[in-house]
């Protein structure tokens, strides 16, 4: 998020904003200290008159941002946020208001930052509107990143169908409810065939054998029944539109929800997943390392070269949505490319050989990076900076012994273990065994409730007790082996200590337990976190941080992270890697959704604002606010954040910050309670399946999964109203420590979750309207995040992809701020977007992949924007009509790739 510049309210304590999305900071300037600096100027003298001639754009912008401010006159050289005391959330509605007067250039919150003062703004205006076509614009000040490049417009072609009728939407849906059903009762058979089976077995070896060769039969047909469904229902896949809810899209959802859920698909960074995706048809060359669990779905149109590394978080899935409409591309890769942390390249890009793609960027339809070339941003553009990868270069790495201990690790123990162990836990409970009896059914009887809330308590809480001492002592043993900064092998026995140590050290359970408290400090510490001398604040981290080495994580005293921080500790290259520390400095402050690199040049008192791409190039940025990709400075701070800083210091920040700690260990407890609750009833479906087993046989294990699923979903729904009282929430302004934002932090702790399985389905949008989204007909969401869903509207037919969020709340360093989110009908919001709180969307516009709405933005109807942060980008069709990929045998380059911005001809096919 970037930072507020937002004057503070009469009086610093908790507030309501007022209905309007735009009140909490269009008002905040009016008061009469602010309108005699606006009146005044940077100087304080009178301010001139407006400017005649060529320079008349500066008076209409003038006039326009004293009618935002509520002030009679601006100076023309008054700094926007320094001397008027104006913030992002004023400044963007100033630039939609600049949108809609006739005659003037489109203003972005970029062009505000770059051009801080009417004058120069207005210049900048004039100048881009008088170049001539073909020359470059005039360039920016040196301190200044400038703007990113758009890539060359597609080629037009017809519009997107019309959206299906309700028949065909009804249908989809019930196929899509059947074959979830089919898919529990054949699991339910095999379970039951093979329970029976088992139970025939005598002594511990017998158990042990017949395990093994279960869960082998198990694992490997899981793992083979995607690809066969694959090949089956869709065979290879081309470029295509199907329509949202259509016959053509239940296959591809189908194919597309069993590719993603295959157990594999927990094999992220070893030969076994460029194994599976090779065989779902992906062209994939030899020595590649593919982090990231974002499963590529459209795999026949993918196709990376030998040695090349995809990092963790990045999207690469070879189709989007867009208005209704499934569109499927070629991305393509060359030899040694690296696609760094937290990326989304669309269908229709492509790298060159050699070519890098920095972290937090994206490549929009009909990039192409040259061989060898540099890029970052979103959408990208070329760099001299470019992510470091090891040095050493180990003449063979070995990827078939990887794979091979990997395999039969699983088949081997980790299998055996947990149904083996299920086997001899009934064996030798007796009360255990005697469910599987054909005597009278137990559980009509209250022995058989108490004692499943007996057995639940021992499993969640022993579970957790024993998973927290687990992770805070194994990997520290394990890390012993590895040396920082020394180059290791890739696939060798120091590659499978460092996976093991991320992979024990980042439970989400943990951080979601500790995270938005004053206890997540002492549970990273624990952890390996160097956290220097901690100034605590009751939120130093919210409840979603992660690392690849808690052991080389260093964050500053007085440091502040919102949520989502991701710190970058290893580097990667075709035959090795290496880990080094990060390191965050003092008295930061960052936003959701920040990837940090070892050698980020940032230093003391810095604002790294939301989806930031952290800078690795240029001086150590101090005091001041880094916002973008690629980023450019912002004011660190302004007059409305100071406004709750005397509440943090001193005896009232003892008394506030002991009354946070209070309610938030409470809060702790309460979803340590929740939680075993689900535990409970889970417990209780799972042993009225056993009793039920030998009457009803399979039929009680499938009907016991499908009430777990149902229950799980409806509890969580629950839950979270009650944590609200069954109430809306409302938009706020107020400290962190308000007893309200307690509430919120609660909130978010137990909010509901809804399951990966229902994405793309109908279903989404009815649990959605039970969370209170305030939603039209027919909405297609691929997996949108929500953190505030009761203060989000979405009109009619709309499109949310995978990974977009729509995040109506910022904190910022001691201040909480939400606010309503509107997004008319027909909107489309790209893939990895974010939605800022105070956004209002018009109908049919489009959000690029990728994007940064911030807040308080109005997007006119029918606009595509993109970019980060998101302006108006130019008017374009967006699906895939270019970059057709070639038939290239795994192991050899790709075609070579065009220049940035060429486009192939191509004609898609249309499958309704």
């Amino acid at each position: 998020m970037g930072k507020s510049v937002e004057a503070p309210p009469a009086a610093p304590s908790e507030s309501a904003a007022p209905s309007e999305p735009a009140a909490p900071s269009e008002s905040a300037t009016s008061s009469g200290s602010a309108t005699a600096s606006v009146a005044a100027g940077p100087s304080g003298a009178a301010a001139p008159s407006a400017p005649a001639g060529p320079a008349a754009p500066a008076a209409v912008l003038a006039a326009v941002l004293a009618d935002v401010l509520h002030v009679g006159h601006v100076a023309p050289d008054a700094h926007f946020f320094t001397d008027l005391g104006a913030d992002s959330l004023v400044m963007a509605h100033f630039c939609a208001r600049v949108r809609k007067r006739a005659g003037l250039p489109s203003v972005s919150m970029r062009d505000v930052y770059r051009y801080p003062t009417i004058t120069a703004l207005a210049a900048a205006l004039i100048d881009t509107a008088d170049t001539a076509p073909g020359q470059p614009p005039a360039p920016a000040p040196a301190s200044t990143a400038p703007p990113p490049a758009d890539p060359a417009p597609a080629a037009s072609g017809p519009p997107p169908p019309r959206p299906v009728g309700t028949p065909a939407y009804i249908l989809c849906g019930t196929l899509q409810l059947l074959t979830f059903l089919g898919y529990s009762c054949l699991a339910a058979v095999v379970t039951a065939r093979g329970w029976d089976w088992m139970s025939g077995a005598s002594g511990a070896g017998g158990v042990y054998v017949r395990a093994v060769l279960f869960g082998a039969a198990v694992f490997l047909g899981l793992c083979a029944f995607p690809v066969l469904a694959k090949w089956v229902l869709v065979g290879r896949w081309t470029q295509r539109e199907l329509r949202v809810w259509s016959l053509a899209y239940f296959r591809f959802w189908a194919v597309r929800t069993l590719v993603q859920t295959n157990p594999l698909v927990l094999f992220t960074g070893s030969p076994l997943y460029t194994g599976y995706l090779r065989a779902l048809g992906a062209k994939i060359g030899r020595d590649v390392t593919i982090l990231s669990k974002h499963v590529p779905v459209c795999t026949d149109l993918l196709t990376v070269g030998a040695g090349t590394v995809v990092r963790k978080d990045a999207y690469l899935t070879c189709y989007r949505a867009d208005a209704g409409v499934i569109r499927t591309g070629p991305v393509v890769l060359g030899r040694d490319v690296l696609v760094s942390e937290a990326t989304v390249l669309d269908i229709g890009t492509s790298l060159g050989d050699g070519a890098r793609l920095g972290h937090a960027s994206s490549l929009h339809t009909g990039q192409a990076v040259p061989a060898g070339e540099h890029w970052h941003g979103s959408p990208a553009q070329r760099t001299e900076a470019g992510h470091r990868t090891p040095d050493a270069a180990f003449r063979s790495t070995p990827r078939m012994a990887y794979g091979t201990l990997q395999l039969l690790s699983v088949l081997l123990v980790y299998l055996p273990l947990a149904i083996g162990g299920v086997s001899m836990l009934l064996a030798a409970v007796p009360r255990l065994a005697s469910l599987l009896d054909s005597g009278p059914l137990a559980f009509t009887g209250w022995p058989f409730y108490g004692e499943a809330l007996a057995a639940s308590a021992a499993l969640f809480f022993g579970t957790l007790i024993t998973g927290l001492l687990v992770v805070i002592t194994v990997p520290r043993l394990l890390h012993l082996a590895i040396e920082p900064g020394r180059d290791y092998r890739m696939y060798g026995l120091h590659y499978s200590l460092h996976r093991t140590i991320a992979r024990m050290t980042n439970v989400k359970f943990f951080t979601t337990l500790f995270g938005d408290s004053s206890y997540v400090v002492a549970y990273l510490g624990r952890l390996g976190y160097d956290l220097s001398r901690v100034e605590q604040t009751g939120s130093n981290f919210g409840t979603e941080v992660k690392h690849e080495s808690p052991y080389l994580s260093s964050v500053g005293s007085g440091t502040m992270v919102a949520d989502g921080l991701s710190l970058m500790n290893a580097e990667y290259s075709r035959t090795s890697f290496r880990l080094s520390r990060v390191t965050i400095g003092p008295h930061n402050f960052l936003g959701n959704d920040v990837c940090y690199p070892p050698g980020g040049r940032t230093g003391d008192n810095c604002l790294l604002a939301t989806k930031v791409a952290v800078p690795l190039d240029g001086p150590v940025r101090e005091g001041v606010g880094l916002l973008g990709s690629p980023c450019f400075e912002i004011p660190r701070s302004v007059e409305r954040d100071a406004a709750f800083d005397h509440l943090r210091e001193g005896d009232a920040l003892r008394r506030h910050l002991a009354a946070k700690n209070a309610y938030n260990l409470r809060t702790m407890g309460l979803y340590l309670l929740v939680r075993w609750a689900q535990v409970y009833v889970l417990t209780l479906l799972a042993w009225a399946a056993a009793d039920l087993y030998h009457t009803l046989g399979a039929v009680a294990v499938a009907a016991a999964s499908v009430l777990a699923l149902l229950f799980s979903v409806t509890y969580s729904v629950c839950v979270e109203r009650a944590v609200t009282g069954f109430r809306r929430l409302t938009p706020r302004y107020c400290s962190i420590y308000a007893p309200y934002f307690w509430r919120h932090e609660r909130f978010w702790k137990l909010h509901a979750m809804p399951s990966r399985f229902l994405n793309g389905t109908p279903f989404k949008s009815l649990v959605w309207r039970a969370l209170g989204v305030r939603l039209g007909r027919r909405l297609y969401d691929d997996g949108c995040g929500m953190p505030e869903r009761s203060l989000v509207t979405i009109g009619d037919h709309c499109t949310l992809n995978a990974g977009s969020v729509i995040q109506c709340h910022s904190q910022e360093d001691g201040t909480f701020k939400s606010d309503r989110i509107v997004i008319g009908s027909g909107c489309t919001l790209g893939t990895g977007a974010l939605v800022h709180y105070g956004v209002t969307v018009g109908d049919g516009a489009t959000l690029a992949p990728d994007s940064f709405l911030m807040k308080g933005e109005e997007v006119p109807r029918h606009a595509r924007w993109g970019g980060n942060p998101a302006r108006e980008m130019p008017a374009r069709e967006m699906p895939a009509r270019e970059l057709p990929a070639r038939e290239t045998p795994a192991g050899e380059p790709p075609a070579p790739t065009p220049r940035s911005g060429s486009q192939a001809p191509h004609h898609p096919e249309r499958t309704d």
